[in-house]
């Protein structure tokens, strides 16, 4: 399944990250957000580097999309909405549960099969709504339903067990691993437990962003194109009304994206080029976003396209008196801080 053996495991260490976004008020910077970004060529290289893209990291849920490929290439018969679903974090909308209810139902299981831990939808307003009618945690509700359905199944279409389908030693699992290894390029650093209970995969930023690149430039056919495509087609249906990951997509065409917890994050091009980004403070959300643009912009996307993504304005006396900006167009004082 390789195309070419995996490099080693990237070094775990505490992660040497250097500011990415300033806050600014009135002119003055009042905060510093830290993290890493790189960017990657059409042809694989690394045309930037802010930060440690180099350490090893849990990508959380911005990994979904290769866990997703693992099982298309498992046998997973899913494509569109559906195959968006396998790969999702949703917000937990009636689409997102009707669409894990399908993928159960397909695969001849129910809710009771899945192993993901009950939680509130992810959507706030959902959550809200949900509360208000007084319902409780679900696992159908949890944002990873989806891609937890999808694990049911793949397993079930090979006759594998499902009660420990989250075993890191399940065949799943072990393939998943394996198309890890493949996509990235390198050996998995370690294992851990994600939030929502399945095995989480410890690689590197510039792994993560390889991945990205493979997937998003997949051949037609291919099940690395079959992801994208199921994706980029039903934007919502991989994350929820209003998200930025959505918006990212529905923008720059040709664009995969998703987002991740501890605000890791992965967008590929269809011309092979890539960008990962990290934000080393997880509170810090407002600052993916607009260095999520500004990383794009060096991986050659139209600036014109990605306005809306500037990042949030700073009120004072509920005027503009600043906002969240990227260091130096992520490139002026990279040279000096990059591992």
């Amino acid at each position: 399944m390789h195309s070419s053996p995996p490099a080693a495991a990237p070094p775990v260490r505490a992660p040497r990250h250097a500011p990415v976004a300033h806050l600014v008020r009135g002119g003055v910077v009042e905060g510093v957000h830290y993290g890493s970004v790189v960017v990657l060529e059409a042809d694989g290289t690394a045309g930037f580097r802010l930060g440690d893209p180099e350490a090893a990291f849990y990508p959380r849920s911005a990994l979904k999309p290769v866990q997703a490929v693992a099982m298309v290439r498992a046998g997973l018969p899913l494509d569109g909405d559906l195959l968006s679903l396998a790969a999702a974090s949703h917000s937990g909308e009636e689409r997102h549960l009707d669409g894990a209810r399908r993928i159960l139902e397909r695969a001849a299981l129910t809710e009771d099969h899945l192993r993901n831990v009950p939680d509130l939808p992810f959507g706030p307003a959902v959550r809200d709504t949900w509360v208000r009618a007084g319902r409780g945690p679900s696992p159908l509700a949890q944002n990873c339903s989806g891609k937890h359905a999808a694990m049911l199944y793949t397993a079930k279409l090979n006759g594998w067990s499902l009660d420990d389908y989250l075993d890191p030693a399940h065949p799943l699992q072990q393939a998943v691993a394996e198309t890890v290894e493949d996509l990235t390029g390198q050996r998995v650093a370690t294992v851990t437990v994600d939030g929502c209970g399945a095995p989480l995969f410890a690689v590197s930023l510039e792994g993560l962003a390889r991945a990205a690149a493979r997937i998003a430039g997949g051949a037609p056919g291919t099940p690395e194109r079959r992801v994208a495509d199921a994706m980029r087609t039903h934007a919502e249906m991989a994350s929820g009304e209003g998200r930025d990951v959505a918006a990212l997509m529905r923008a720059v065409p040709g664009l995969l994206a998703k987002d991740g917890a501890s605000r890791g994050n992965l967008f590929g091009g269809p011309d092979g080029r890539a960008v990962a980004v990290k934000i080393a403070d997880d509170s810090a959300g407002r600052a993916r976003v607009p260095v999520t643009a500004a990383a794009l912009t060096r991986a050659g996307v139209d600036p014109s396209l990605l306005t809306a993504f500037a990042g949030e304005t700073v009120l004072g006396g509920g005027r503009p008196v600043g906002g969240v900006r990227p260091v130096a167009g992520l490139g002026a004082a990279a040279e000096a801080v990059c591992v």
